[in-house]
């Protein structure tokens, strides 16, 4: 819990309500090369209507006007498809992307300039009160689909992969795949533009590597079972199923063409 007091407490520093709303609608310029003016970003982004809804909400609720609270986040997943608790605590330029079917728990706690896109789950993983939802550092960016599950802590800079699950807590600058979550790439090296790293579509496959290992391992077998029988360490023959000539990888990486072999022969 101290790390929700703590950010409860840099709240209370922050600018003032309609400076940070400012800040919320000037920072989505930054982030979608698709935002044209404000009037556009105020009417017709739901990300940045469900956002402000929540502001609103967010201060009722520490009001202790909890259902009033709770009623405008209501209203504002009616309206915006985005499910905000107004207990959530939010930093600065926050930006929704797209805004659809996004959901945030009560006990969530999210730092500065953090970019969540469609899809995006901050759930819980126990019906125990308490902290229970994940908290996620400053210019975490988290893809569509994604799931953090439960109190762990997403690092600063780092990013999570579209439709990745995250169970276990991320090292601050890193980049985490696959279901469940695995960290596989530092932030050295990785283009960073306006402080933010929005390169979320550049992200390792660790499966797609793993398979290439296991087919470099295969011909590596091939080659040395070929040598052992005095066969040329090629790929001779062709494809049975294939009805035009195709092309083949030899052993030392080139391409051979061959012609199909008739049905029988």
């Amino acid at each position: 819990m101290k790390i929700l007091a703590d950010s409860v407490a840099a709240q209370g520093a922050a600018p003032g309500f309609f400076a940070t709303l400012r800040e919320d609608v000037a920072c989505v310029f930054a982030r979608d090369p698709a935002a044209r003016n404000t009037l556009e970003l105020l009417t017709i982004y739901p990300g940045v209507q469900a956002l402000m809804l929540y502001r609103v909400a967010h201060r009722l609720w520490r009001g202790n006007w909890r259902y009033a609270a709770r009623a405008l986040s209501f209203l504002a997943r009616f309206l915006t498809n985005v499910d905000i608790h107004p207990g959530a605590v939010i930093g600065r330029r926050f930006f929704i992307d797209h805004g659809a079917c996004v959901v945030i728990g009560e006990t969530a706690v999210i730092g500065d300039d953090v970019t969540l896109y469609h899809g995006v789950t901050l759930g819980g993983t126990t019906w125990n009160p308490g902290k229970r939802h994940p908290t996620l550092g400053n210019g975490v960016v988290v893809g569509a689909g994604a799931k953090i599950l439960g109190p762990i802590t997403v690092g600063d800079n780092a990013r999570v992969a579209a439709n990745s699950v995250v169970i276990d807590a991320v090292r601050p600058g890193m980049t985490v795949v696959g279901i469940p979550g695995r960290m596989v790439l530092p932030m050295e090296g990785r283009r960073i533009a306006h402080g933010i790293d929005l390169d979320h579509h550049q992200i390792p496959d660790p499966v797609g590597k793993a398979i290439g290992c296991l087919l470099d391992r295969i011909a590596q077998m091939e080659r040395e079972i070929a040598s052992l029988k005095g066969e040329p360490t090629t790929a001779e023959g062709a494809c049975r199923t294939c009805d035009d000539t195709c092309s083949q990888p030899t052993f030392d990486g080139s391409w051979k063409a061959t012609a199909p072999i008739a049905p029988g022969a």
